[in-house]
């Protein structure tokens, strides 16, 4: 027997679930596009939301460290203008800028509602993304079978409270995982759209053939399919589902934690263009969520991080390879924001991982840890659950508005 989600605004896609579900309303995941969202709820009024970018974004694009004098060498062509020039970089305080793309971010870090952590990495060195995604979503120095915000989920509900998970889609991330029960819903003709990626790949092997790559781009137009990098359903997609996310969250009775994912950060040629849009609709997804979450953006943290950084330097086909220090992004309301967390490793000879890769400096572990503590109310036993053999990453403190 299925009923309308008593959580779920009205008209939202994928808007019935089991009886059950909607009366413990403990987890909800669903896929649109290239996003897919998770929810699990907790006995508190503050909200957490975890956004997963898989393929591995290049944190030194995305927040630029323009001071180093060793960055514009460093990274020729991937590398913005200074601030105030053309397509220049959205000043973070005289060292640091935001991609031009992330206007919606630079907003909120100018109202302190932004905190941004550089020269972060798992607590791993595999530069699979595969491996990658396993370790950082298990929390653990070994691929589990539960994620690490699932455990804490569970920590916050309480033991034998609310432990059933309902899945709207084909699966929830690994994140995600764990000891709640998980029902599985998904709508008709779910998961049948190809990935951006294949998309990109066969309109670049195709654009020069005059019979194919015409009958191809007339094709995809009529479905209402586009490439990576292009505007409109894909986008329209991300920022619906952000906002339904906000929607849900903001209600009284409904979730506290939630987990998105978002694809297509595998910049290995081409980043320029392709980055360019992938941040837009990263900015334009969180500002989506800000809105539906409303005067509950006040009580929110929202933790995005990435399986690994890229490499420092640019490769031959215009883009970035599989690397490790990257950046961890903090926004919500309950952030302590406007500034540049780092403990800087530089560019210079010398300094870089292994001669190719931003040295990471802190710990995304000490990350979540920091915001689980002073935001979540979990204590040191709970972290070390959620978080097993983490003894070496002491969580950050100072993430949140006391």
């Amino acid at each position: 027997m299925t009923l309308k989600n008593s959580l779920c605004p009205d008209g939202a896609t994928g808007s019935t679930i089991t009886r059950r579900g909607a009366l413990l309303g403990l987890t909800a995941a669903f896929t649109l596009g290239r996003v897919s969202l998770a929810f699990g709820n907790a006995a508190t009024q503050n909200r957490f939301v975890v956004f997963l970018l898989r393929g591995a974004l290049d944190g030194l694009s995305a927040v630029q460290p323009y001071g180093d004098p060793d960055f514009a060498s460093l990274r020729g062509s991937l590398a913005n203008g200074q601030p105030g020039a053309q397509d220049g970089v959205l000043d973070l305080g005289g060292f640091y800028g935001l991609h031009p793309s992330l206007q919606n971010l630079h907003t909120m870090y100018a109202a302190n509602e932004v905190l941004i952590i550089h020269a972060a990495a798992g607590h791993y060195r595999s530069r699979s993304h595969f491996e990658a995604q396993d370790y950082l979503e298990s929390g653990a120095d070994q691929r589990l079978n539960s994620g690490w915000l699932n455990r804490a989920v569970a920590t916050m509900a309480g033991a034998g409270s609310q432990d059933l998970a309902l899945t709207m889609g084909l699966s929830a991330p690994l994140l995600l995982r764990g000891p709640a029960k998980v029902e599985a819903w998904a709508p008709a003709h779910f998961g049948g759209e190809p990935s951006d990626e294949l998309i990109g790949r066969i309109m670049a092997v195709t654009q020069h053939d005059p019979l194919i790559g015409p009958a191809l781009r007339e094709g995809l137009k009529e479905r209402g399919v586009q490439p990576a990098g292009a505007s409109g359903a894909r986008t329209a997609h991300e920022i619906v589902l952000a906002s339904t996310a906000g929607e849900m969250l903001a209600r009284p009775n409904g979730p506290r934690v939630a987990a998105l994912e978002m694809g297509g950060w595998d910049t290995h040629a081409a980043q320029v263009g392709r980055l360019k849009n992938q941040l837009r609709q990263l900015d334009d997804a969180l500002a989506a969520l800000k809105q539906g979450l409303g005067p509950a953006w006040r009580q929110t943290v929202v933790l995005v991080v990435t399986e690994f950084g890229r490499t420092a330097h640019i490769n031959g086909t215009g883009g970035t390879d599989h690397g490790t220090g990257g950046v961890a992004i903090l926004a919500g309301g309950a952030v302590a924001g406007g500034k540049v967390r780092a403990d800087w490793p530089g560019l210079g000879s010398g300094r870089l991982f292994e001669n190719r890769d931003l040295q990471p400096t802190t710990d995304v572990r000490a990350v979540a840890k920091g915001v689980l503590a002073a935001h979540m109310g979990l204590d040191a036993g709970a972290l070390e659950r959620v978080f097993p053999g983490s003894g070496d990453a002491a969580g950050l403190g100072g993430l949140v508005r006391v």
